[in-house]
């Protein structure tokens, strides 16, 4: 094949990143846009050894799953690249995005089960974090996603994932930003001052948190907007101000400051409360994320009667905080301690005595616990999923299951194998939609030691 060729294909299904997957003569061939079972006209726009990529020049005959996007912004939007695609359908790509990594990667032949919805897949997302821009000439304030495989800000009036609120909150910051000298920060010069938007919207009181993430220090009129922008609305409980001043992807630079009323919203899951700041790791789907903890304390009730449990990568320790009902002791660890910090006050706010928290490295605390201390050991580690270390102290410190908590199918099922090759048995693999109309799934691996 060459480039610029045209070529009719059937999909055969979606692969991880989003992509449609056909072949032609046995070569694999990634198409933008693409559903399962489209028969559609190609152009490819590049070669590789073992793959080509295309783009549709023509949909000779539309998948039966096949939608039109709900989002007016969709065709240049890059947040949420599944609209096309029927929801209930989606749930079935992400079981079979799993299934593959579980098969290919860690050669486990297991039947993973459909992907439990999100009770909303609308205005489900209670994290926003807008980039912010202005135009050339008029100097215009612009917020909104990037367009695909760019930096150009797609200046976003209306989101349908998120709650609306928090559209008529960023487009009170777009109006009146610059009436107290606030400019937008620039990536190519690093200067400007208003760089990202972030809210977090609580499901529980419908109250928002603003933080306003900037480069350079927090002067007066900085200061006099944030308490223009909270006296505003009833409807946000605090605004406060981040300082990050490097040239970096990284949103949020180390220092937060509230500048008026609160510093947190309120939000509940599994009947506990908790306090969610600007910089505090939780879930972004509060409703997906109780079908998780749910489904995980579940299966703790039924299989064991007060068992003793290690909450590892723990964040605000949000599961073993939910685990704490069934459990006869918590014990938490994270290093970040910030999130120490706000789990100290949550397991306080909620009058648990049975869950004990520690800061510092998962791997260095493993070392002063005693060999199969804990009945269930939770693994819930960040994207690029646990070291070898963790693993190995895992399998050591359990004398019963592992639950790993992952939102990349790839390497869980790269740390399944590992699991394995030790002794571990892979009893299930659950998928959750935690980011609905995005080809990203959440699953729970239960893992007999």
């Amino acid at each position: 094949m060459n480039y610029g060729e045209l070529h009719d294909v059937v999909v055969e299904k979606l692969t991880s990143s989003g992509d449609g997957l056909a072949k032609i003569n046995g070569v694999v061939v990634f198409i933008e846009n693409a559903c399962p079972n489209d028969k559609l006209r190609i152009k490819i726009t590049s070669v590789n050894k073992s793959f080509c990529r295309a783009t549709i020049e023509q949909i000779l005959e539309p998948s039966a799953y096949r939608v039109k996007p709900f989002c007016p912004m969709y065709s240049v939007c890059g947040a949420c690249q599944l609209q096309y695609i029927d929801y209930n359908y989606q749930l079935e790509v992400k079981k079979q995005i799993v299934q593959d990594a579980m098969h290919s990667i860690a050669n486990l032949d297991i039947d993973v089960p459909l992907t439990i919805p999100s009770p909303e897949n609308t205005h489900y997302r209670h994290k926003i974090q807008y980039p912010i821009g202005q135009t050339k000439n008029s100097k215009r304030i612009l917020a909104g996603y990037y367009k695909p495989h760019s930096h150009e800000i797609v200046n976003i009036k209306y989101c349908p994932i998120q709650p609306e609120i928090c559209d008529s909150i960023i487009d009170f910051i777009r109006i009146n930003a610059r009436e107290f000298g606030i400019d937008a920060y620039c990536e190519k010069s690093n200067k400007g001052m208003l760089r990202h938007v972030l809210i977090r919207h609580s499901n529980k009181t419908s109250k928002n948190l603003v933080c306003l993430v900037v480069n350079g220090v927090v002067n007066e009129s900085l200061s006099k907007f944030a308490k223009f922008l909270y006296d505003s609305s009833a409807e946000i409980s605090g605004v406060c101000i981040n300082i990050n001043s490097k040239r970096t992807n990284v949103i949020l630079g180390a220092d937060t400051i509230c500048v008026a009323g609160e510093e947190y919203v309120e939000e509940e899951i599994c009947d506990k409360i908790f306090h969610i700041g600007a910089d505090t790791f939780f879930q972004i789907n509060p409703l997906s994320a109780q079908n998780i903890f749910n489904y995980i304390r579940n299966f703790v009730r039924e299989n064991y009667d007060e068992p003793v449990i290690l909450d590892a990568y723990a964040g605000i320790s949000a599961i073993g905080i939910c685990l704490s009902n069934v459990a006869k002791k918590v014990v938490s660890v994270e290093e970040n301690l910030k999130s120490v910090d706000l789990a100290h006050k949550t397991v306080e706010l909620n009058n648990i005595s049975n869950v004990e928290i520690h800061g510092g490295d998962a791997a260095e605390f493993f070392k002063t616990l005693n060999d199969n201390e804990f009945d269930i050991i939770v693994l819930d580690p960040p994207r690029k999923g646990c070291s070898l270390q963790s693993l190995d102290y895992s399998m050591k410190l359990c004398r019963g299951r592992i639950i790993y908590v992952s939102c990349n199918p790839a390497t869980l099922a790269r740390d399944l194998k590992y699991l394995i090759s030790k002794g571990g048995k892979v009893e299930s693999v659950q998928p959750f939609d935690m980011f609905c109309h995005t080809c990203h799934v959440e699953n729970v691996a239960i893992i007999k030691v």
